[in-house]
């Protein structure tokens, strides 16, 4: 593992809310009435030896589920989109591929704005992923169900949003990082779920891109993407990286 830790690495950044750490597969124990995760790992999050994932205290390590366990540590983690996509595109890209977990569940974007905990350790993580070698090639991002409760935090999404961007571009000395978010399929209030996601949608800055999650399957809590709808999405994102911003073979 640490010859592969010196070898060079394609890194993206994790972050969001539960849907990016993952909610897949965790159900609830009728025994105990607490939540665990069914421990499903479909084939296309399988481990392989050319994903990595950094860790809580910064090592670099073979990436498994749950690849958010150690970060976001307050709720049960299960199957994000994070191995769907590295497996994606772990044979289009040279290297290991190098993924660096910074989700947390429940957490609103202005807890993700500049000078934030949240936003801090991310940049410090990932100022962290390259120290050995290899280069950020992606801030993949999937939050926005905390900013549906009122009008007030859904109107002022877009704004906060595009100002994250530029912050971390700038924090990363990084300015045409691609980012590539995707727009919620679930939230706390419908009408202001829209709002967000066309928020999302309509995010027109250079290099970024965005997928939709609307209509992927849903827990039975009606809030997080079900494990196959994970795989899907990271399918998507996938993509949608190897189509607007992966260089060409």
């Amino acid at each position: 593992m640490e010859e592969m830790a010196q070898s060079t690495k394609t890194i993206f950044i994790l972050a969001g809310q539960s849907n990016m750490s993952g909610r897949g597969g965790v159900i609830k124990d009728s025994h105990n009435n607490q939540k665990l995760w069914d421990r499903v790992v479909p084939l296309e999050c399988q481990p392989h030896p050319s994903i990595l994932r950094l860790s809580a205290k910064l090592k670099w390590e073979q990436s498994i589920e749950q690849i958010h366990a150690d970060i976001d540590t307050k709720k049960v983690c299960g199957v994000g989109p994070g191995m769907s996509f590295a497996n994606a595109v772990k044979d289009r890209i040279n290297g290991a591929v190098g993924l660096v977990p910074c989700a947390v569940g429940g957490t609103a974007i202005k807890e993700w704005a500049r000078g934030e905990e949240l936003y801090e350790n991310m940049v410090k993580r990932a100022r962290e992923s390259v120290k050995d070698g290899g280069e950020i090639k992606g801030l993949l991002w999937f939050q926005g169900e905390s900013d549906t409760s009122t009008q007030i935090e859904a109107n002022a999404y877009g704004g906060n949003m595009e100002k994250l961007i530029e912050n971390v571009r700038e924090d990363l000395g990084l300015p045409s990082l691609p980012i590539i978010q995707v727009a919620i399929a679930s939230g706390l209030d419908d009408n202001y779920m829209e709002k967000v996601r066309e928020a999302q949608l309509n995010i027109n800055l250079p290099n970024v891109a965005c997928v939709d999650a609307k209509g992927l399957d849903l827990n039975e809590d009606h809030l997080h993407l079900a494990t196959e709808s994970q795989v899907k999405l990271g399918k998507m994102l996938a993509d949608a990286y190897l189509k607007h911003f992966a260089a060409s073979p």
